[in-house]
C-alpha cells in the first residue's frame, strides 16, 4: 500500500464522510493536506518510480492475543448460522430445537453465556484432544454485558457431563452443522487466548512511501477449534496468516512490479439477518424468544425483501415507516421498545402491575399520550388525505412514488393529466434516480426500446421492465392470441444498458440444446431459471427425474459446450440454501506410495498444506491434512516431504488398510 506520497499522506476511505462520501480527512489532518491520486496520477506516479532505489526505512513487529468468543446464546447462536452455514433466524432455532429434543443441546432460547461446572469440565476434556498447552491453567468464566438478560438457562452448549464429538452424534446435514458449530463454540470458549504478532515493514522509493502488513500466529489457541464468521469478507481475510519476507532495515529489495489499483469507497453494508440480531440486541430491542418471529415478520409483510443474506427494504417499507414516524413517533422510537422491554421484564419478575401497565400504554397519561388516542386521531387525519399513506418521497427522485394494489409505481403529471409506470418488485429504493423514472416513463409513452430483429425470424427483441426486473421479448403481444412472446429475463453481469444484439439472440434462444448425454443417449441443455443458470440432463420417461447442475460464474449459459457439462453433471449436487465452497487444489503430488489415495497441495486459512485423500462426506474416509512449513514452499514440495508431514500429523505411518474380511456363517455343532 501506499500510505504517503510527495510528503503527504495518502486518502484513505477513512477520510470519507459516511453519508455523502466526500473527502474530510480524520486524526488531525485536513482533507486540503492530503493527497488524492486519480488514475492518471497513480499511473504517473508507477511511471516515475521505475529504476529508482527502494530501500527498507523501518520493521515493527508488535505482539498481540485475542481471546475466544463465549458460548452461544440465542442471539449469536443465530448470527453464526447465518453467516457460516446460511440459515436464516427461523430455521436456525427450528434446527436447534430438534437437536435440544433429541438431547443433543442444552435450551436454546437463552441470553445467558455462563456454563455449568460441569460443561466446563467437559469442554476442557475436548479441549486436551488438541494437546495439553491447548487448556488454560484456569477455567474461563464469561459474564453478560446487558443488564435486561435473561438468565435461568446456562449457554447453549452440547448436552451431558461428556461432550459427543459431531462424528459420533449419528447428525447429517443441518443438525450435524448447527450441533458442529456449537460444539466447536463452546470448546473454544474454554481454550486459551491466540498469540499472534502484526509485521509492518515501510519501504521508501524517492518521494512515495510504501507499506507492507503481515501477521504471523505465533500460538493458535482456541483458532485451533473455531474462528467467529464475519458479516464483512474484507474483516475475514485478517484471520489469514500472512508472513513477510525477513526484511531488515537498510535493505534495498529490488521492485519487480509495481501496479496502480483502483480503490472505490463503499457504502455501509446492508443489513443481513445476522447483523440486524445482533443490532437489535444492543438497543436492547426484542428477546431470545422474539428475534427469528422479527425475521419472518418483516419479511412475510413485504417490508423487506432477502438479495443473497442481505435484507433489502422495499418502498412498502419506506411507506410504512414514513407513516409510523409521522403519526404515533413516540411509539416506533427505538429507545420507547428498549424501554418496553424492560418493563416487561419487570413485569415478568413481579416488580410492576401488569394492568396498570396496560392501561397507560393503550390509553396514555400525562407521560404517554397512549396507542388509542394515537390511532383514532391517525385514521380521522388520514380520511381527508386520499392516499395520502401509500406515497414515497425520495431525495433526488422529481416523481411521487406510491403504493398500489399491484406494487409500487412513479406518478407524475402531465399536460394536466397523471402519467404512471410500474417499478420492478426487486428494485430497491436506494436505487431509483430521476434517469431511472424518466426512462420508464418514456417507455410507458414511446414502447420498449428495439434491440435489433432476429435475423432466424424476423422478429424485433426488445428490451423490457416487468415486476422481477428486467428482460428480453421476442416478437409483440398479439390479442386474442394465448401463445405469449418468448421471454428471457437478463442473468448477472448484463444490464439493460451493456446488452448487445448477440447477447439478446442468445438469451432468446435459451434452452440451449448441447448433445446427448453418452451414457444414457438422452438430451443435455442449458438454460436460464429462477435461481439462476442451470444444466440440466433431460432423463424423462420411466428413467426418473431431470438431474440438474447451477452453472458457476466462470462459465457462461450461452457459451458452455457439451464436455464442460458433462463434468459438472458429474459432481455431486448440491443442496439450496445450505452453504459450501469447493476449494480447487494448488497442485496435485500424484497417489501416496503407500495409502494409494491422492496426495494434494491447497492454500487454505492458515497457509498452504498438504491433504491426503479428496474431501468427502464418508467419515470413515476423512482426508489427512497437515500444514507446510514456512521453508517449505506449495509450488516446490515433494512428495517424500509431503509423506513425511502426513505420517507427523497422523502420528503413525500411513499403509493401506486392509480390506474387512467377510464373516461366513458357521455350522453348530
Amino acid at each position: 500500500k501506499l500510505p504517503a506520497a510527495g510528503g503527504k499522506r495518502t486518502a484513505a476511505g477513512r477520510d470519507s464522510d459516511k453519508t455523502t462520501g466526500r473527502l474530510t480527512g480524520t486524526d488531525g489532518v485536513s482533507a486540503r493536506d492530503l493527497v488524492l491520486l486519480d488514475e492518471a496520477a497513480g499511473t504517473a506516479l508507477v511511471q516515475r518510480l521505475q529504476g529508482v532505489t527502494w530501500k527498507v526505512t523501518d520493521r515493527t513487529e508488535e505482539p498481540f492475543t485475542t481471546r475466544p468468543s463465549p458460548p452461544f446464546t440465542t442471539s449469536t447462536l443465530q448470527q453464526e448460522a447465518n453467516r457460516k452455514l446460511g440459515l436464516g433466524a427461523r430455521e436456525a432455532m427450528r434446527v436447534a430445537q430438534d437437536l435440544y429434543e433429541r438431547g443433543f443441546i442444552t435450551y436454546m432460547r437463552t441470553d445467558s453465556v455462563s456454563l455449568s461446572s460441569q460443561a466446563i469440565d467437559a469442554a476442557r476434556a475436548c479441549a486436551s484432544e488438541f494437546g495439553p498447552e491447548y487448556v488454560p491453567e484456569k477455567p474461563r468464566f464469561y459474564a453478560n454485558k446487558s443488564a435486561n438478560a435473561q438468565e435461568a438457562h446456562e449457554a447453549i452448549r452440547p448436552s451431558g457431563e461428556r461432550f459427543k464429538l459431531p462424528d459420533e452424534t449419528g447428525l447429517s446435514g443441518r443438525e450435524l452443522r448447527l450441533y458442529d458449530l456449537i460444539w466447536k463454540r463452546t470448546v473454544a470458549s474454554q481454550m486459551p487466548d491466540s498469540r499472534q504478532t502484526r509485521m509492518v515493514v515501510t519501504i521508501a522509493a524517492d518521494d512515495a512511501e510504501f507499506r507492507a502488513s503481515g501477521k504471523r500466529i505465533d500460538f493458535a489457541g482456541f483458532i485451533r477449534a473455531y474462528v467467529e464468521g464475519s458479516d464483512d469478507p474484507e474483516a475475514a481475510l485478517d484471520d489469514k496468516e500472512v508472513v513477510l519476507p525477513a526484511l531488515v532495515v537498510g535493505d534495498t529489495p529490488d521492485c519487480r512490479a509495481l501496479d496502480a489499483v483502483k480503490h472505490e469507497t463503499q457504502p455501509p453494508a446492508r443489513y443481513t439477518e445476522a447483523s440486524l440480531v445482533k443490532a437489535l440486541e444492543e438497543q436492547g430491542i426484542g428477546r431470545p424468544s422474539t428475534y427469528a418471529s422479527i425475521m419472518d415478520t418483516i419479511q412475510a409483510r413485504g417490508y423487506v425483501r432477502q438479495d443473497g443474506k442481505a435484507l433489502v427494504p422495499t418502498f412498502t417499507a419506506f411507506a410504512v415507516t414514513a407513516l409510523l414516524e409521522e403519526r404515533i413517533s413516540p411509539l416506533v422510537d427505538t429507545q420507547f421498545t428498549a424501554k418496553m422491554e424492560s418493563q416487561l421484564d419487570e413485569i415478568a419478575r413481579g416488580e410492576q402491575d401488569q394492568l396498570s401497565y396496560l392501561k397507560q400504554f393503550f390509553f396514555g397519561d400525562s407521560s404517554h399520550p397512549g396507542l388509542k388516542p394515537m390511532v383514532e386521531q391517525s385514521a380521522a387525519d388520514l380520511k381527508k388525505e386520499a392516499g395520502g399513506a401509500r406515497r414515497v418521497q425520495l431525495e433526488g427522485v422529481n416523481a411521487e412514488i406510491r403504493i398500489g394494489r399491484y406494487g409500487p409505481y412513479v406518478e407524475v403529471m402531465e399536460d394536466g393529466a397523471p402519467l404512471r409506470a410500474s417499478l420492478p418488485s426487486d428494485m430497491a429504493p436506494g436505487d431509483l434516480t430521476d434517469a431511472l423514472v424518466q426512462e420508464l416513463l418514456r417507455t410507458r409513452q414511446e414502447g420498449p426500446p428495439v434491440i435489433g430483429i432476429d435475423p432466424d425470424s424476423g422478429l424485433p427483441i426488445y428490451m423490457m421492465r416487468g415486476e422481477y426486473g428486467p428482460y428480453v421479448q421476442l416478437g409483440d403481444v398479439i390479442e386474442g392470441e394465448k401463445t405469449k412472446p418468448k421471454r428471457t429475463s437478463l442473468p448477472k453481469g448484463v444490464t439493460p444498458e451493456n446488452i448487445t444484439l448477440d447477447i439478446a439472440l442468445g438469451l432468446v434462444s435459451l434452452p440451449r440444446a448441447l448433445g446427448t448425454h453418452p451414457e444414457t443417449g438422452s438430451p443435455v441443455r442449458a438454460s436460464l431459471g429462477r435461481f439462476g443458470p442451470f444444466i440440466v440432463h433431460v432423463k424423462g420417461g420411466t428413467e426418473g427425474k431431470d438431474d440438474f447442475r447451477s452453472i458457476p460464474a466462470t462459465d457462461d449459459v450461452l457459451t458452455i459446450a457439451l464436455p464442460r457439462a458433462l463434468e459438472l453433471l458429474s459432481q455431486p449436487k448440491g443442496r439450496r440454501g445450505v452453504t459450501s465452497s469447493v476449494v480447487t487444489p494448488l497442485r496435485e503430488l500424484g497417489a501416496h506410495p503407500e495409502d494409494g489415495r491422492t496426495v494434494l497441495v491447497f492454500d487454505g486459512r492458515y497457509g498452504p498444506y498438504v491433504q491426503l485423500g479428496a474431501n468427502t462426506s464418508d467419515r470413515k474416509a476423512k482426508p489427512i491434512r497437515a500444514t507446510l512449513p514456512n521453508d517449505v514452499k506449495p509450488d516446490s514440495v515433494t512428495m517424500a516431504q509431503a509423506v513425511q508431514l502426513l505420517e507427523a500429523k497422523a502420528g503413525k505411518p500411513i499403509v493401506k488398510k486392509k480390506p474387512a474380511r467377510k464373516k461366513t456363517a458357521r455350522a453348530r455343532s
